[in-house]
């Protein structure tokens, strides 16, 4: 049964089903609760602080809409319940109702091992868990944020068993049957876990960069993590928190293994006697803050009928409007026209300031305004001030100022939110740099912002200054998406600096094994990891991760963001081509974001978990893995295996992916993926070692393409075909396990790959 299961919900579908969720369930009970709030005449949007700081799937939408509104609780450290205050309450309102309600629609949820509101209960239980944990350390952290970090840990598992309820069930049957924690299940089964799918869904949502880490890290080594991120810290509260609530019981994860505080706890400065002081008010607490009545359902279904009908004799009384607004509408549109084009006319090439000189220019154009100067906020301890000038008739150049002294870029009061200001008294000292002037009376200043960060500012000369109220909504949209496009363009410059800078780490490693390879075998790879690494080698590799963790999370979040803005406008288009060319934006977002993640871990893997593992088991595992990988059968994978070679003393999840792939490698050789792969394994002639041969007899390697083919990013198949990742990941993970990698090939002959595991404790 979940074997057939496996094949139906490949990682790919599964991914691509949770991502299409643009929010999740809610039960008939809390939808009950909500709507009779959202129906009173005088409705605030705290009213509902109590519900959204109980429920992760409210508490998902809730930030969604925050961050939609220019509003990062994390920036203030607000609780949760303080920043939906700030929310205006039609705009709530609206996000609620137009959220689906669990039970309702025509398919039934599937209960299984692991109900919804076991799952919402410990999930309530660990964000009480880490708000506490936080408010015990030392220096404290912020306990608001770790709350609903870590009520959001499991997303990912509320919208897999939403998505597949029946596979969600024999999941946890068989985690409970093992003993095991899901995620290995899940990722057996399903290629992917649920901290891999949360952290999809905290992307497209546009969720705060601590709440997305907290939910990909909460099954990871975090500790280690967070000795070299400072962001992981959330995250490693998040973990012991979780471990905290599944130790004492509270709610139902869908883990079953042993969970141990001990060390993670210790990390963080947490003694013993203070996390039993926590747990033992833990369960309490979590009863406190649980604000959905226990009624039937038939009652729940009722009340659920009884608001919805109210809500539709409200909904239907506004319906008169609908005209007006659809007025407002085409004039919308105009302005998405604008949007759209600008977007298309961007080259991949274009630096910050060109892009700028581009918007400018067509502002003016489109707006009919007087001159335009747009400059860049300069960076940290710089004292340069790019600006773009446009005069009359699209006349445009690029110039440069000298930032002021003592007064801000951009002016206080339009860093925290978006206005329209007259210029003058506050960027006198940048526009008498200029050789032009700027009429005093009719200049206007507005941000460039990206999320909640300035990276600019609009100067021009609006010919009509009474009409400022009546565009301020258009040019908040407009001047949004240009402040997107210059933050990626500025991230990706320092992005391409990484890159140079990484691609000099793999020359120097590239080299270095040129050096010590003997003439005798130059056309093997034979890669050795000693029991001392050069100080300059583990500089390398330590510099390789802090770029590789740099560029990842400055790359994820506004990639996210130009993904869905870009989604949205592409809902509101028309025009095909517009539409294709928004698709192209999405993908290649998504492209970047994937590229971002192998980069990130391939330098920051996690630490090998070892024990003594049989061969045989982790051989079939890899084939498995590989099979589902490269979409082969298994039939063409013959073993031989020593009875000697029976053990290996590694971290058999990660061994069993590095050999998978090399067995992709290996079907990748042949025309048609369809050719004989031998597997022979023998006790090394030490008895310290098993030695592993994988052999094909497929197209094989030139010397240059064998020299370079564990290199990061190097692929010998046609550009798109693939990121060249394998082999590199199959180095870093033999290594990381105390064994060595050997490749032998010549062309046309095929490929062997020999590989060394420690038979024993080193």
């Amino acid at each position: 049964m979940v074997d057939k299961m496996a094949d139906k919900t490949a990682a790919q579908q599964t991914e691509l089903a949770i991502r299409q969720l643009d929010s999740l369930e809610i039960s008939p009970a809390v939808a009950a609760i909500c709507f009779s709030k959202l129906l009173e005449p005088q409705f605030a949007s705290a009213a509902l602080g109590d519900v959204i700081e109980s429920d992760p799937v409210l508490a998902a939408k809730a930030l969604s809409l925050l961050n939609q509104h220019g509003i990062n609780p994390a920036d203030e450290n607000l609780t949760l319940r303080q920043a939906v205050d700030r929310l205006p309450p039609q705009a709530l309102r609206y996000a609620i109702f137009g959220m689906k309600v669990a039970g309702v629609s025509d398919k039934a949820s599937e209960q299984g091992e692991v109900s919804r509101a076991d799952l919402i209960k410990h999930s309530l239980a660990v964000a009480c868990c880490a708000g506490k944990i936080a408010e015990a350390m030392s220096p404290k952290i912020k306990a608001g944020v770790c709350y609903y970090a870590a009520l959001l840990h499991d997303i990912g598992k509320i919208a897999l068993q939403q998505v597949m309820p029946k596979s969600f069930a024999i999941i946890t049957e068989e985690a409970k049957e093992q003993q095991a924690a899901s995620y290995v299940i899940e990722q057996k089964h399903l290629g992917l876990d649920h901290t891999i799918f949360g952290k999809r869904l905290a992307q497209k949502w546009h969720l705060p960069e601590d709440v997305a880490l907290a939910i990909w890290l909460h099954h990871s080594d975090t500790v280690t993590i967070s000795q070299n991120l400072a962001e992981a810290k959330i995250a490693q509260v998040v973990q012991l928190a979780d471990l905290t609530a599944r130790k004492y019981g509270i709610g139902q994860s869908g883990s079953y293994d042993s969970p141990d505080t001990s060390g993670i706890a210790r990390s963080l400065g947490i003694s013993p006697g203070q996390l039993e002081e926590i747990s033992g008010t833990l369960e309490e607490e979590v009863n406190k803050k649980a604000t959905v009545p226990a009624i039937s359902e038939a009652a729940t279904q009722a009340v659920y009928l009884n608001v919805l009908h109210k809500s539709a004799v409200k909904l239907a009384e506004k319906q008169s409007k609908l005209d007006e607004e659809n007025q407002q509408l085409r004039t919308a549109s105009s302005h998405l026209n604008f949007v759209t084009e600008f977007l298309s006319s961007i080259g991949s090439a274009d630096s910050p300031i060109d892009i700028a000189e581009n918007f400018a220019v067509r502002w003016q154009k489109f707006y009919q305004t007087g001159m335009v100067c747009l400059y860049l906020v300069p960076q940290a301890g710089s004292e340069v001030i790019e600006a773009a000038l446009v005069e009359s008739l699209s006349q445009s150049r690029v110039v440069t100022l000298e930032a002021a002294e003592d007064l801000a870029a951009v002016p206080a009061e339009l860093v925290k939110n978006f206005g329209v200001l007259n210029a003058y008294p506050h960027i006198d000292w940048l526009l008498d740099q200029l050789d032009v002037n700027f009429d005093a009376n009719q200049t206007k200043l507005m941000p460039l912002r990206s999320g909640t960060r300035t990276v600019g500012a609009l100067a021009f000369e609006l010919r009509y200054p009474s009409d400022v109220e009546l565009f301020i909504e258009n040019f908040r949209m407009v001047t949004s998406v240009a402040g997107l496009v210059l933050d990626l363009a500025a991230r990706g410059h320092t992005q391409e600096q990484f890159a140079e800078r990484f691609l000099q780490l793999v020359g120097k490693s590239a080299a270095a094994e040129t050096v010590e390879t003997p003439e005798s075998e130059a056309d093997t790879i034979d890669i050795d990891v000693p029991e001392e690494q050069p100080q300059e080698q583990t500089y390398s590799l330590s510099a390789l991760a802090e770029m590789a963790g740099g560029a990842a999370h400055e790359l994820n979040n506004p990639l996210a963001v130009i993904s869905g803005r870009a989604q949205l406008l592409s809902q509101a288009e028309t025009d095909p081509d517009k539409k294709r060319m928004l698709k192209q934006i999405q993908d290649n977002a998504s492209e970047i974001t994937r590229i971002a993640e192998d980069l990130l871990a391939f330098a920051q893997p996690p630490q090998p978990k070892r024990t003594r593992t049989q061969m045989r088991q982790m051989l079939d595992e890899a084939v498995q893995l590989a099979a589902m990988k490269a979409k082969v059968d298994e039939r063409d994978v013959a073993m031989d295996i020593a009875e000697s070679a029976g053990e290996v003393y590694v971290d058999s999840a990660q061994v069993a992916s590095a050999i998978a792939n090399v067995l992709c490698n290996a079907v990748e050789s042949y025309p048609n993926k369809e050719g004989a792969i031998k597997i022979a394994v023998r006790e090394d002639i030490t008895d310290d070692f098993v030695k592993l041969e994988i052999a094909d007899s497929g197209g094989g390697m030139d010397e240059e393409t064998l020299r370079k083919a564990t290199q990061p990013f190097f692929s010998n198949r046609p550009a798109g075909r693939a990121r060249g990742m394998g082999l590199a990941h199959t180095q870093r993970l033999v290594e990381l396990n105390g064994g060595t990698l050997q490749i032998s090939s010549q062309p046309a002959s095929g490929t062997t790959v020999t590989i060394l595991l420690p038979a024993k404790p080193q």
